[in-house]
């Protein structure tokens, strides 16, 4: 059973930064694709960016292109989301999803973390 454990989120200034780790254990990640994702309240959920673990492919959301970058540690089995620049509008609950294939999507991920919360104040 694949398990992801987000941790690093929490409060914020506008213009600053946080990162997101993802704690992932349960499979060898070695042909999944591993994604963030993140809810306003009252939005719907939606794509952050992404990471094949082989190869280390990414994609991003244009919302977050040029602040955000994903990156992951296969020795630790943990993919990373580093936020700068922040804005009070990247106020969410961030989500780590994965999902058993290399081809980056921005749907159908098979599994999911708890979330953790990230407010960034004006």
């Amino acid at each position: 059973q694949v398990q992801l454990v987000e941790s690093g989120g929490g409060l914020v200034q506008a213009g600053g930064s946080l990162r997101l780790s993802c704690a992932a254990s349960g499979r060898t990640f070695s042909s999944y694709t591993l994604g963030w994702f993140r809810q306003a309240p009252g939005k719907e959920r939606e794509f952050v960016a992404a990471i094949t673990w082989r190869g280390g492919i990414t994609y991003y959301a244009d919302s977050v292109k040029g602040r955000f970058t994903i990156s992951r540690d296969n020795a630790k089995n943990t993919v990373y989301l580093q936020m700068n620049s922040l804005k009070p509008e990247d106020t969410a609950v961030y989500y780590c999803a994965a999902r058993s294939s290399l081809v980056i999507t921005t749907m159908d991920y098979d599994y999911w973390g708890q979330g953790t919360q990230v407010t960034v104040s004006s």
